[in-house]
């Protein structure tokens, strides 16, 4: 057998095996990356600096400094195409303990929350996930890519076409109602003249009737009869 076609049919093999896993396992190939669409914070720790340093933590990765988040009470809206974007990415349905911090020069550093980072947050048909602390901050979230894993968008879909059926059920329905009631007016209408027109023929007829017995007495044909 020559080398050729032993390397050929390796090449194969490997093929075959890799499309095998990937397609029973594609969690191992599934990567959604997550970015921050909006944040406001409504207080600041750090008393000695003039401008507080925020930032995005999850448990086993890098910080993500949020050199744009400067003053509380202002809402800050990013394009997703920061340098420092994206804040993590999700290789699986796993969550993770993430969390928004602020550094402190003196002790450690402040935590406005910690909490379970999820994939199965982003429930809206567009991605996105609010993540809210009274006092603490208001935070919007947005991971397009975490539908796929979960079949929002299907789901979504399914029930936005549902509610676009019951509308043009409506629409029909009133049409059909609408048709019925204009259809049954014509004829009422109709109706009414075509009495309205014979009574005014038989008005007519009987006013005829009496004008010729008045000029029959008139002329006094009805003595000679």
């Amino acid at each position: 057998m020559s080398l050729p076609y032993l390397r050929n049919s390796r090449v194969s093999l490997v093929f075959i095996i890799c499309w095998i896993f990937f397609t029973n396992f594609p969690g191992f190939t599934f990567s959604a990356v997550v970015t921050l669409s909006s944040i406001e914070i409504f207080k600041t720790h750090e008393w000695l600096k003039v401008t507080p340093t925020l930032y995005f933590l999850c448990k086993a990765e890098n910080k993500t400094v949020l050199p744009d988040v400067k003053k509380a009470h202002l809402l800050y809206t990013f394009k997703g195409e920061e340098s420092w974007q994206p804040l993590t990415n999700f290789s699986s349905k796993k969550c993770k303990r993430c969390g928004i911090y602020e550094e402190n020069s003196i002790i450690a550093d402040d935590v406005y929350e910690e909490w379970e980072f999820c994939p199965s947050d982003f429930t809206t048909p567009q991605g996105i996930y609010v993540r809210f602390k009274e006092k603490k901050f208001n935070a919007t979230f947005l991971c397009p890519e975490c539908l796929s894993l979960f079949n929002v968008s299907s789901s979504a879909s399914h029930e936005h076409d549902s509610g676009i059926g019951r509308q043009v059920a409506v629409v029909v329905l009133l049409s059909s109602l609408t048709s019925t009631i204009l259809i049954i007016g014509m004829v009422g209408a109709y109706k009414y003249w075509q009495m309205k027109k014979r009574l005014r023929d038989q008005s007519r007829f009987v006013r005829l009737s009496e004008d010729g017995d008045d000029g029959e007495v008139e002329l006094g044909l009805g003595t000679i009869l």
